[in-house]
């Protein structure tokens, strides 16, 4: 008897394990969670295997689970491989791609620099701004496609990531005590600033903006020199800074996704390589959603 794994089946575990969890995970592959749940359920009966169980955490693999993971990853990424040298084509020319001053560095560059060896013959072309500068750089056409920081669910973009905004301050620092509070954004364009001064007024604590400048170092140093504090993603935040609780008095912030745009109308074979790689770079490297996803 032949037994052959369906990679639809396969792709959609992987993307659960990722996320951990079903709604975060149907989001990115634009299916609906009732699909995504299906095709799990497809392949633990497939295997004879239940393959996650759900704590206060979210959901987690079983033993059965993280048996398969390893093997899993392993066989799409040979599907996708394969995929790959048979049907490539040549791409050259150039792509200019859209992103936000917090994920160039750690986050983007091994992405662009697994692309560059790749397509050496492609030129790259770098723009950096906020989130909604981005978007409407690329509805004009000025950009070929771009990564954006937006609020979980609000987006017309392919969900990548998800992850928790945090208060960041300086080790030790004394800022977040200050009445008003001190903040120091990016800009005042920053896809996180209306989700930050909403929380605070929310929970009924006064600010003061500090530095909206555009620049993200003079942002940082702000914050490292404790002269006011910052809201940035969790896994974007320097090692030698603090992220900060609501045990020190501050409310809590919401949760936001990285998302990945293109244009409306067809992309060009070098943003459509781009954002492949960008997809298999962001999509497994980033950490699990805060608790709540279904």
């Amino acid at each position: 008897m032949t037994r052959n794994f369906d990679i639809a089946l396969i792709r959609t575990f992987l993307a659960v394990t990722d996320q951990g969890s079903m709604t975060v995970a149907a989001n990115m592959l634009h299916m609906t969670q009732g699909a995504v749940s299906q095709q799990v359920k497809r392949l633990e009966e497939m295997l004879g295997s239940t393959l996650f169980e759900r704590d206060k955490r979210g959901l987690r693999l079983t033993d059965a689970g993280e048996r398969l993971l390893g093997n899993a990853r392993r066989l799409l990424m040979l599907n996708d491989d394969i995929w790959a040298d048979m049907t490539e084509r040549t791409v050259q020319g150039s792509v200019r791609l859209g992103v936000p001053y917090d994920l160039v560095g750690a986050t983007l560059a091994p992405v662009l620099k697994s692309y560059a060896n790749r397509y050496p013959q492609v030129e790259i072309s770098l723009v950096c701004a906020s989130s909604p500068e981005l978007l409407e750089e690329l509805e004009k056409g000025a950009i070929d496609l771009c990564v954006a920081e937006e609020p979980f669910g609000s987006s017309q973009g392919e969900c990548l990531a998800v992850e928790r905004l945090v208060w960041v301050g300086a080790k030790g620092g004394n800022a977040y005590r200050k009445m008003p509070l001190p903040i120091s954004m990016v800009a005042d364009t920053c896809a996180f600033r209306s989700s930050v001064f909403a929380a605070l007024s929310n929970g009924g604590r006064r600010w003061r903006t500090v530095f909206e400048n555009g620049n993200i170092e003079a942002t940082t140093a702000t914050v490292r020199t404790d002269l006011a504090v910052t809201a940035w993603l969790a896994s974007t935040v320097p090692a030698d800074l603090d992220i900060l609780s609501i045990e020190e008095g501050l409310p809590e912030l919401p949760v936001f996704a990285i998302n990945l745009h293109l244009p409306k109308g067809d992309a060009t074979p070098p943003a459509q390589e781009l954002a492949r790689h960008i997809r298999e770079g962001l999509v497994g490297a980033r950490p699990p959603p805060p608790p709540g996803g279904g």
